[in-house]
């Protein structure tokens, strides 16, 4: 099966889900037979640790489904625990220099490419002997790194961040970008959608996929036709609550 990382960087279509609030034994095989390739947990604004995420990265496993996870912050202790217990990538908030993107990749990649600490035999190279190198190697070509751009820093920083080897998708934060653009909300302002052309136009200029959280059809239809690639649905307690919702509300006209 092709890496994640190598479909996304080739601009090809990857779906997948972003995780807030379920994060039952079931969810990983419910979300695959859905259609979903990636799961992306959401340790930002939900507060769970890694203990809770050591139980989604072993429900995945023996699943053709790629966990990652959203770390709260882009420093050393979040981003190599995340990987050392199995994710295959992560996803950083509020990345706004080149200077962060670097230590982002430093943490996350082994040398030569980064500073990561090695332990083999652990849960992110499955428990299995095998050759330090070749699982360096394998590591480094698999983890795939995102950067959110989201603040006006981020924005005027955007085509140094792209730049960056070892960044791999450059992902809209769209709320928080709408915040700091002081436009909250204004997803069809002019002031926002020239911000969006020139996230696509840097991710194009140095080969990076483009990531994207839409709540419906609409939204993902939008986005895909700006040129993102790796698009997410969610927040899952948003999509349950509206299914539920809808169904009621056909059950009280019966």
């Amino acid at each position: 099966m092709t890496m994640i990382r190598e479909r996304v960087m080739r601009s090809e279509r990857v779906l997948g889900a972003m995780v807030f609030e379920f994060f039952s034994p079931g969810l990983p095989q419910i979300m695959f037979s859905a259609g979903c390739e990636y799961l992306i947990y959401d340790m930002e604004h939900t507060g769970i640790g890694f203990e809770t995420l050591r139980d989604q990265v072993s429900f995945c496993r023996g699943l053709p489904i790629t966990p990652m996870a959203r770390v709260p912050r882009g420093e050393y202790h979040f981003l190599a625990r995340a990987l050392d217990i199995g994710l295959r990538g992560v996803m950083v908030p509020m990345v706004d220099s080149v200077e962060k993107a670097q230590a982002i990749v430093a943490a996350s990649r082994y040398p030569p490419l980064g500073r990561r600490g090695a332990a083999f035999g652990f849960a992110h190279d499955d428990y299995l002997p095998g050759y330090p190198d070749e699982k360096i190697r394998h590591a480094n070509d698999e983890i795939l790194v995102i950067a959110q751009i989201e603040t006006e820093r981020g924005l005027d920083a955007v085509e140094d961040i792209a730049a960056v080897e070892g960044i791999d998708v450059l992902w809209v934060g769209h709320f928080d970008l709408t915040n700091f653009l002081g436009e909250p909300g204004g997803f069809q302002s002019r002031r926002y959608l020239d911000a969006l052309g020139r996230i696509v136009r840097a991710a194009r200029t140095h080969n990076k996929g483009l990531g994207f959280m839409a709540s419906d059809l609409n939204w993902a239809r939008e986005y895909a036709g700006y040129g993102f690639n790796m698009l997410a649905v969610g927040p899952d307690q948003a999509l349950l609550g509206n299914a539920v919702g809808s169904m009621l509300k056909d059950f009280a006209e019966l």
